[in-house]
């Protein structure tokens, strides 16, 4: 009787939004890293804040702006 080796299936990878794996940050304990889902509301809220005064800019400058509000 012949047997056979059976494939195994691995997980599929996690990927961002732009279909990029996303990679594993090698992060120092208690060192706070925001979350996509946060720095995303930040800049939406510097976003608005922005247009309410009349103010010029792009939603990458406002990104940029969020994740150092965010990380301190």
């Amino acid at each position: 009787m012949k047997t056979t080796k059976v494939k195994t299936i691995s997980k599929p990878k996690k990927t961002s939004a732009a279909g990029k794996p996303i990679k594993k940050k090698n992060v120092a304990p208690g060192i706070y890293v925001p979350s996509e889902e946060e720095i995303r509301e930040k800049a939406r809220e510097i976003y608005y804040e922005r247009i309410s005064r009349g103010e010029h800019g792009t939603a990458e400058t406002d990104w940029r702006e969020a994740e150092q509000i965010l990380k301190g």
